[in-house]
């Protein structure tokens, strides 16, 4: 490749057409300032109007944002219509204050250029705060919750990310340099890709670690992502020497990567259309039963497409014991009370009824109301965000809209569950294979009980659910991150939606165990059809196929407190899944968690900080014949190594083959009929994976569990030619599941087991090509696991 023309003149330096010394242009720009011009110049970045000096550090795209994670940025002017306003009479222009508003209510906000509110320059204390209070009823009480964009915090962190395996020698220096950190001692959880259409365009020299080759300004994007396995779940998950928050707000920095729109081509393989994807792959489901395995809430006879499912049984059957989720309008769910004659028990439910329908005025007025049937833990519960969210985030007709409306509405909701949620719910324990099947407006009482944090025993950690992920939404109200803004806003637009429309759908959750995997080594099962792609998002492009949730073990990580990744944006734009930790153990290394008929509610933008609610979304996805829509996302959750080498070992190996295997494996069924997995790089990034072995692993279980796959890069072109040249190699010389397992076992006894170095100088890419390709050169009286694999193709 021609090297391009100098841009200076100077005497040690070669002639036009060669890049010159970086000594020579240093002596030649002695100032800092063209010292910046030349660096610009290099990635055409327009020098900026201002700089300070205040910690301040470029990003992926070459913008300035401070370190400091409380600055004010600048936001989006394009307000989201999702939650808009019928009209623009009921919400008024941005930034417009209705004259009955006092003045110290407002006093401390500030106007942007566009209109819009400015957060304060520092957050309120969590326990002094200022609040929205409603002291009159609105001049239209069917005002929408507009839910705009907020004019407040907003990180400059690309929205468009994607997972840096630890190949990458950038994440290795970041994981190398948060080594001592980690949120609460959470374990911080695995690295995903769930980005939108990479837009990071800068070029550089990049090595491709795992094919051993050097690319010269190699075009393929990096969006980058760590995901996150929240604090909350550290006493039960162990602890992490990494930072989740310095990981992110890292990557968020460096090593930009040309974008693979720049690529001549964006998939290679099968073409993705060609991959089965449900209904249309789906045979005629049989009749909707309840059986010993899988429990039905709703009337299966009179279940009928447009109409609300009916509840079953008509009245509410209390169960209190350890098989059964706890409800909060249990009988036996009693409170401690003081009374003159001693301590005596009251019903907690009439409690909670008494509390939420005293009505809303305020933030202050939510926080007390929780708090009564929470006394416990009143000094403990932070509700900071959702003061913040109230105070500065929003508009009065919208806090106006919030306490009059959706939040009474919400409170309807939860306290309908004794006539909706008449069947005791199962826990899905560990080691069963059991199917629950919720109506969604039966999922949306359950979770506006969640919001209102009604569920009993579940804010322990000493409890009996302390394998069981937290239910109880009081970690998304602490904290003054704008994840928990975003957060909110997403939530609030799904409660806005299932109140003024109830759904009518269905939604199953199905935990499948795994106690005869396959024989990996003696495998003779080939790998099935790719399709492979740089662009495009597991959700949107993976339709009507088995979508892979990169799974915390417990089940959606940490979306009620401050992870924002993969499993957890999911979980967010999908929130029906959120009800699956209410009954779900942690997974264990042999179970997966499949829910079949979630519905998306919203759409977003961006990953991690960069996370924004965009607007409502209206999934028209269809439904099978028991009403549920043909969405399926299995949730399975990787190893985290700690050591790059560890991935290696036989054991390790096994594990990841098994967890897909579980996740992917489908009984009594014909391969006709199985829908494509729709994936990516699952358990890589902050995980430790490698991108290239976690590929090999996902299509050899795909393969085993006759199903074909479509892999989505997240905007790593490069990995996307690698898989893909490497799923080509071995499907021409028809190398078996077995043999490739075997080929692993090699590598790690050849390569990684006496290594003295952090990585091993062959990569596994290249030892497989080298040992399918010349078997010959090897000792013919030595196994190599290759004698049936032909060295040219068939």
């Amino acid at each position: 490749m021609p090297r391009p023309s100098s841009t200076l003149d100077g005497d040690n330096c070669t002639t036009a057409g060669e890049t010159r010394c970086v000594c020579c242009i240093l002596n030649e720009l002695p100032t800092i300032d063209k010292v910046m011009d030349f660096h610009r110049s290099l990635t055409n970045e327009p020098r900026p109007k201002d700089v300070r000096n205040d910690d301040q550090q470029p990003d992926a795209k070459g913008q300035l944002q401070t370190s400091d994670q409380t600055k004010d940025p600048k936001q989006p002017e394009n307000t989201p219509d999702g939650l808009a306003c019928p009209n623009s009479a009921d919400c008024g222009p941005a930034g417009q204050v209705d004259e009955s508003v006092s003045a110290d209510s407002i006093s401390n906000q500030s106007q942007s250029s566009n209109g819009q509110k400015l957060r304060r320059p520092s957050s309120p204390d969590p326990h002094t705060v200022q609040t929205a209070c409603v002291a009159t009823r609105p001049t239209n009480p069917k005002l929408t919750l507009c839910l705009s964009y907020s004019p407040s915090k907003v990180s400059s962190t690309p929205s468009d990310m994607e997972m840096l395996s630890p190949d990458n020698p950038a994440f290795k220096t970041i994981v190398n340099d948060s080594s001592d950190f980690c949120d609460e001692g959470g374990v911080c959880a695995e690295d995903s890709g769930f980005a939108k259409d990479p837009g990071i365009k800068s070029q550089q020299v990049v090595k491709d670690c795992d094919s051993g080759r050097l690319t010269k300004e190699k075009v393929c994007p990096v969006a980058r992502s760590t995901e996150e396995e929240d604090s909350e779940m550290g006493e039960c998950s162990g602890s992490s020497n990494m930072s989740q928050d310095l990981i992110e707000s890292q990557l968020a920095q460096s090593v930009p990567l040309a974008s693979c729109n720049s690529c001549n081509q964006v998939w290679l393989g099968t073409p993705i259309d060609e991959l089965n994807r449900k209904p249309q792959c789906a045979p005629p489901l049989s009749p909707l039963k309840a059986t010993p395995n899988h429990t039905v809430t709703v009337r299966t006879d009179l279940l009928k497409e447009g109409e609300l499912p009916i509840p079953y049984p008509s009245k509410f059957r209390d169960m209190w014991d350890d098989v059964s989720v706890k409800m909060p309008c249990s009988e036996k769910n009693l409170f401690p009370l003081e009374t003159e004659d001693g301590s005596a028990l009251q019903s907690r439910w009439e409690l909670i009824r008494t509390a939420l329908q005293g009505g809303f005025k305020s933030c202050l007025d939510v926080r007390d109301a929780i708090l009564r049937y929470n006394t416990a833990h009143a000094k403990k519960w932070d509700f900071t965000a959702l003061n913040l969210f109230c105070t500065e985030y929003l508009e009065l007709s919208e806090v106006q809209q919030l306490f009059e409306v959706l939040l009474p509405a919400m409170v309807q909701l939860a306290l309908n569950a004794p006539r909706l949620c008449t069947t005791p719910i199962p826990l899905l324990k560990s080691g069963m294979n059991h199917s629950l099947t919720l109506s969604q407006e039966q999922i949306a009482c359950l979770l506006a009980n969640a919001f209102f944090c009604t569920f009993p025993r579940r804010n322990s950690r000493r409890s009996e659910y302390c394998n069981y992920p937290e239910i109880n939404f009081y970690r998304l109200f602490e904290g003054s991150s704008p994840r928990k803004i975003e957060k909110l806003k997403t939530l609030l637009c799904y409660f806005r939606r299932v109140t003024e429309t109830k759904p009518k759908g269905l939604v199953t959750f199905a935990r499948q165990t795994v106690t005869s995997p396959p024989d990996w080594e003696s495998s003779q099962t080939q790998l099935t059809r790719l399709h492979i792609t740089c662009k495009g998002t597991i959700e949107d492009d993976g339709y009507g196929m088995l979508q892979v949730d990169f799974a915390n073990r417990f089940v959606g990580g940490g979306v009620t407190g401050h992870g924002l990744v993969q499993e957890e944006i999911r979980f967010l734009i999908n929130p029906e899944l959120i009800v699956s930790r209410l009954f779900t153990e942690a997974l264990e290394d042999n179970e997966c968690l499949i829910i079949t008929g979630s519905e998306q509610y919203s759409k977003y933008a961006g990953y991690a900080e960069s996370y924004r609610w965009q607007n409502s979304y209206k999934d028209e996805t269809p439904r099978d014949d028991w009403q549920r829509r043909c969405t399926e996302i299995v949730a399975i959750d990787a190893f985290k190594y700690r050591h790059f080498l560890e991935q290696f070992l036989p054991e390790k190996i096994t594990r990841e083959l098994n967890k897909a295997y579980c996740g992917f494996y489908q009984s009594n069924s014909n391969v006709k009929h199985l829908s494509a997995v729709a994936t990516g790089n699952w358990g890589c990034g902050a995980f430790g994976g490698d991108t290239r072995l976690k590929a090999l692993i996902q299509l050899m279980a795909a393969a085993e569990a006759g199903r074909d796959v479509a892999y989505f890069t997240f905007g790593d072109a490069q990995l996307m030619r690698d898989i893909h040249e490497m799923h080509t190699f071995l499907t021409e010389r028809r190398v078996t599941v077995g043999q490739l397992y075997s080929l692993f076992d090699h590598y790690f006894n050849e390569e990684c087991k006496n290594c003295c170095t952090t990585r091993p100088h062959v990569s596994l890419y290249s030892f497989i090509f080298e040992s399918i390709s010349a078997p010959a050169a090897s000792d013919p009286e030595q196994d190599s696991g290759m004698s049936h694999v032909t060295s040219e193709p068939q």
